[in-house]
Order: structure tokens, then C-alpha cells, then sequence
């Protein structure tokens, strides 16, 4: 019996998380509902514009909100990341090891640097806009990987926002590559519209033949593909991906479980906080394929988890949150 779940990699970043006016976004010509990179000057320019102290602090980043999931439901997740020695990193992995999360830094020397950060910007619609300044995770490398705790998970989960780093995407081949040599399964997220635009070929790469699971949403399936329609983007991720997942927003999900399409249903939700809801499906899903509950059954349980996560502010549920949707669908 594997030691972990999922082994997880990607971006380690503190969430700062505000709501702001359509105005704002306007006025500052940010781009709505993307992920834009942006220098720690920029970013905090952005947030002493919004003038107001009721952010709400997590430690984040795209596989951080995955692994954190497996591990409330139930799981064991590893997560190999990057912070700097100094007050954000100190915050991040404390707020890691109060969720249960192992990770490459336990009792590890920490760099000089700055922690990265990601101001979250919510808007009255429910939509997220961030700014991400990565900091010292802009060097994630080979070195952040951890080859024992690969060989001992069931599956490694790569966070596609590692795409847009030379020394990142490295990483991404190396812990794909001891995955598949050791047997281990391989999932990957494309994790925004933009980034799978710029960085299409870095992706292409990475995947290689095939990878065992794919997380999307329909927009990142159609860039991906380059097809016009998500019918047709779903047929060309055939031969990508040997399992994937569209999410659909309102809609439910659609799953390819490697022989037929599985339609999930949406869970009626009042959206308030859209942020870190494709990191919650993709963290229950992958608790419920590593728990026994098959395709269908860990679409219904992500649907639900996501549904509940964005009815309210914040990338996580707490945790007796978690225990009422378990036990919801007993």
C-alpha cells in the first residue's frame, strides 16, 4: 500500500484574497477572470489601491488547493514546492502542516527571497481575477523533487501554471518521468485559458504521449485542441489524455473514464467565489478515484465539493464542511 495518495507540484503561493468592484478592474485595466503575472511593485500597487485590510490569507496556488482537498476528505498528499525564508514562508508551510500536507521543506534550510503571492480579486459576479507575483517559486527546479515520495503515491498531480518556467517545466518532465518509470499514475491540470494559449507547446511537452488523467475546463479543452467546439475538443483529448475532465461550470462535468463519457450534474449553488473551484474538483476527484468510488461516483462527490466551495469566499472548505458532504452521499 502506497504511502500517498497524490503527490502534488506547483506554484507555492500566499492567496490574499479581496472583493473588489467591476469598477476597479476597469480603472486598472486588469484583465477579468484571467491569470496575469505580474512583479511585487505591481501587485502592490493593486492592493494599496483597494484600500482595505479584509483579505483573506491561505496558502495556495493552483496543486496546493488540490492536495489540501485529498487530504481534508480523508487522503495522504505530499506536495513539492518552493518559499523563502521569511514571514509568508513561515505562514505557508504552518498553514500546510495545519492541513495535513507533507511536504519537501519539512525541516529543510529555506532560500533568501520573497515567498510568492497571489492577490485574488473577486468581483459581484462571482468571478476571480488574480495578479500572481511568483517570487522565489519562479525557481522551482529539479531540486524541489522528491523521487522517494513519487515512487511511494498513487498518483503525482501537475499544476500547469509550472509551464511558464524554464527550470519549473523541468520539473514537471522529471516527476512525470520517475512517475510513469515506477509505475505511479499521471494527471495534469491545464489550469488557465491564457496559459494554455502562450504555452501550448511547453504543454505539449510535458504530456508527451499520453498522461493517465487530464483536468480542464471547456475553454482550456478547445485551446488546447485549437478545435471550434467542445464536441470536437473532446475527441482530440482522445489522444492526449487516456482519462479526462471538461469542467462545465453551472453545468456539471464531463469525464472520459478511458471508454465512455460520464455526464455529472451540477449541484444548485449560489456562486459567490468561483476561485479554487477547479482545484476542488480535481482534489475530491482524485480522493474518490483513490478511494474506491470509480468515475461516476468521484464526479458526483467533486461536483458537490466544488458546488459547496464556491458558494462561499476562500479556495477551501472547512473542515466539518467536508465531513457533511461525505456523509451526504452515503
Amino acid at each position: 500500500m502506497k504511502k500517498y495518495n497524490v503527490y502534488g507540484i506547483g506554484n507555492a503561493l500566499v492567496d490574499l484574497e479581496f472583493k473588489i468592484s467591476e469598477k476597479f478592474i476597469n480603472e486598472h485595466e486588469i484583465e477579468k477572470g484571467l491569470m496575469t503575472l505580474v512583479d511585487e511593485a505591481k501587485q502592490t500597487q493593486l492592493i494599496n489601491a483597494i484600500n482595505h485590510d479584509d483579505a483573506v490569507r491561505k496558502s495556495g496556488g493552483s496543486a496546493a488547493n488540490t492536495v489540501i482537498s485529498v487530504s481534508q476528505f480523508g487522503g495522504k498528499a505530499f506536495y513539492s514546492c518552493k518559499v523563502a525564508s521569511d514571514e509568508f514562508g513561515d505562514f505557508y508551510l504552518h498553514d500546510m502542516d495545519e492541513a495535513g500536507v507533507k511536504t519537501n521543506l519539512d525541516g529543510v534550510e529555506r532560500e533568501q527571497g520573497n515567498t510568492g503571492k497571489c492577490l485574488v480579486m473577486i468581483t459581484d459576479d462571482a468571478d476571480r481575477t488574480m495578479n500572481t507575483f511568483l517570487g522565489i517559486t519562479t525557481d522551482l527546479s529539479v531540486d524541489e523533487v522528491d523521487e522517494t515520495a513519487i515512487k511511494d503515491s498513487e498518483y503525482v498531480y501537475l499544476e500547469g501554471y509550472l509551464v511558464a518556467s524554464p527550470t519549473a517545466l523541468e520539473a514537471m518532465k522529471l516527476t512525470k518521468k520517475i512517475a510513469e518509470e515506477n509505475g505511479v499514475k499521471t494527471s495534469i491540470t491545464l489550469s488557465d485559458p491564457s496559459i494554455v494559449e502562450y504555452f501550448k507547446t511547453q504543454f505539449q511537452d510535458v504530456i508527451g504521449a499520453s498522461v493517465d488523467l487530464l483536468f480542464c475546463n471547456e475553454e482550456e479543452a478547445i485551446a488546447f485542441t485549437g478545435k471550434s467546439d467542445l464536441l470536437e475538443a473532446r475527441e482530440a483529448l482522445k489522444k492526449d489524455a487516456k482519462r479526462f475532465v471538461i469542467t462545465q461550470g453551472s453545468n456539471g462535468a464531463m469525464i472520459f473514464d478511458g471508454d465512455t463519457f460520464i455526464d455529472i450534474e451540477p449541484y444548485e449553488t449560489k456562486a459567490v467565489d468561483t476561485n479554487g473551484a477547479g482545484d476542488m474538483f480535481a482534489g475530491a476527484f482524485l480522493y474518490g478515484l483513490t478511494h474506491g468510488l470509480g468515475y461516476a461516483g468521484s464526479g458526483k462527490l467533486a461536483s458537490l465539493a466544488s458546488s459547496k466551495v464556491v458558494s462561499q469566499y476562500g479556495p477551501r472548505l472547512k473542515w466539518h464542511e467536508v465531513q457533511e458532504i461525505l456523509n451526504q452521499l452515503k
